[in-house]
């Protein structure tokens, strides 16, 4: 293993010397010998000081890791078609939120965020619907982002929130017409192509950021798994704008 490593240290040090002093012209090329005994001064100079094939693979894993994270945070930041709650483009800090609604969690953050939203003008809530409990999950996913479609999808969302029987075709169905929305559309629109597009976008992102359960947030730039109290979440976004400032 340390072998390897000293080899990976050594060839890519002796790729930035060739590079550096092939910028002159009178020694672009090295002979077979040069580069045998260049090689070898390298490579005893790592052996004798190990710990640059630590920081070497550090530097590099964390490079991967910011990479893989900025990946994941544009992948999140795509939320054309996501229903949202609060502020529209006025909004300064935007909670992403991956929810079911078959999540108990999920509804008893759901009073929390209320709360936030009702007291903070600049703050939008939009739902990452990821229905990972249950198949009824999946269809009222769909007729939330059917909800969205309409414009109606806050009065859609308290209703399911706050509904505390089991989650069915009836029940949605309900819900959704107390919520004044159009049952003959919102039927159709729940089997359009697009949900299916939002959803697999959904599903795609949360295992790039490493999401398994709900509820989980995202405030600005900071994750949070799990519930918390409506003190907590402006704690959070009070940092966020402190940052962003």
């Amino acid at each position: 293993m340390l072998k390897n490593l000293t080899s990976m240290a050594t060839n890519m040090l002796m790729g930035l010397c060739l590079l550096s002093i092939g910028t002159t012209a009178a020694r672009a090329d090295f002979s077979a010998a040069e580069k045998k005994e260049l090689n070898a001064m390298i490579e005893a100079y790592v052996l004798a000081n190990p710990e640059i094939v630590r920081q070497t693979l550090y530097n590099l894993a964390v490079k991967e890791a910011d990479a893989q994270r900025a990946q994941a945070m544009s992948m999140l930041y795509d939320d054309a078609g996501d229903p949202y709650i609060g502020a529209g483009a006025e909004a300064d800090i935007v909670i992403y939120e991956f929810s079911d609604y078959n999540c108990g969690y999920c509804k008893r953050i759901f009073t929390q965020l209320q709360d936030v939203l009702a007291e903070d003008p600049k703050v939008r809530l939009t739902l990452k619907e990821y229905p990972i409990l249950a198949e009824s999950s999946i269809e009222a996913a769909r007729a939330a982002i059917a909800a969205q479609m309409q414009g109606k999808f806050e009065a859609f969302h308290i209703g399911m929130m706050t509904w505390r029987g089991a989650i069915s075709t009836n029940s949605i169905l309900s819900i959704a017409a107390e919520a004044g929305l159009d049952l003959d559309q919102l039927e159709a629109d729940m089997r359009s192509p697009q949900i299916d597009l939002i959803l697999a976008r959904t599903q795609e992102t949360a295992r790039a950021l490493e999401i398994s359960g709900t509820p989980a947030l995202m405030i600005g730039t900071e994750f949070i798994g799990g519930a918390i109290s409506a003190a907590e979440i402006k704690q959070v976004i009070a940092e966020q704008r402190a940052a962003n400032s």
